[in-house]
């Protein structure tokens, strides 16, 4: 599949009977996080789940900007006839959000754990991640990039060292460029309210403890 910008996107259609749901990922997931759910939601809906750009086998045309990555749901749409449901889990459910709102024909919204933040300690200590990183990949130091993602998640000194010694670190560090298309898929930090408000589509919020190999909680 092509988008606007003729950067090529993967998917998989893991079923092709019932309503269409599309499966939007979230931080450093190269489209194998939302699988499992494809597949045990395949008997109901038909499917789609596909790699954000820069993960997996999708392209990841330069320069990149969120209105892309809308581009990008947008064209999964039309793989689809156009329309259907989505779930999206973390900052792809700010992405999710931003497509509707805006105009992107969705149908029903399901978003988990969006890690929108409020307070101003949360929102400094985010602006301080974003400059972070960004600091750390113009330097090209993807190590750097994962080891501040993990740190705003609230993992330890310990925690790090032992990703960084497991064995799914190098494959994190290949999408550790991503990390920037996350932070701009929920901007500043809090809610974007005006832009929110633009959204008709029904939406469930859902939260809860989920964790990945690494003890991450919000990407």
């Amino acid at each position: 599949m092509t988008s606007a910008d003729g950067t090529t996107i993967g998917y998989d259609l893991l079923s092709d009977e019932g309503p269409a749901l599309i499966l939007v990922g979230g931080g450093l997931d190269d489209g194998t996080e939302n699988v499992p759910l494809g597949e045990w939601l395949a008997s109901t809906f038909s499917v789609v789940n596909y790699r954000r750009r820069g993960r997996g086998d999708s392209g990841d045309t330069a320069p990149y900007a969120m209105e892309r990555e809308i581009e990008d749901l947008a064209a999964v749409l039309e793989v689809v006839g156009g329309r259907a449901h989505v779930f999206a889990a973390s900052s792809g459910g700010a992405l999710a959000l931003e497509a509707a709102a805006a105009g992107v024909p969705v149908d029903r919204i399901a978003a988990h754990e969006v890690p929108y933040l409020l307070g101003d300690e949360m929102v400094a200590s985010w602006q301080a991640y974003v400059d972070g990183v960004s600091v750390a990949l113009d330097a090209d130091d993807r190590d750097q990039a994962l080891r501040l993602f993990m740190k705003l998640a609230g993992s330890s000194d310990e925690d790090i060292a032992g990703a960084e010694a497991a064995p799914v670190w190098p494959a994190l560090v290949a999408l550790a460029p991503t990390l920037r298309y996350d932070a701009a898929c929920i901007g500043e930090g809090p809610p974007p309210t005006d832009r929110l408000a633009k959204v008709a589509q029904p939406v469930l919020l859902s939260t809860g403890a989920t964790l990945d190999p690494l003890g991450r909680t919000a990407g």
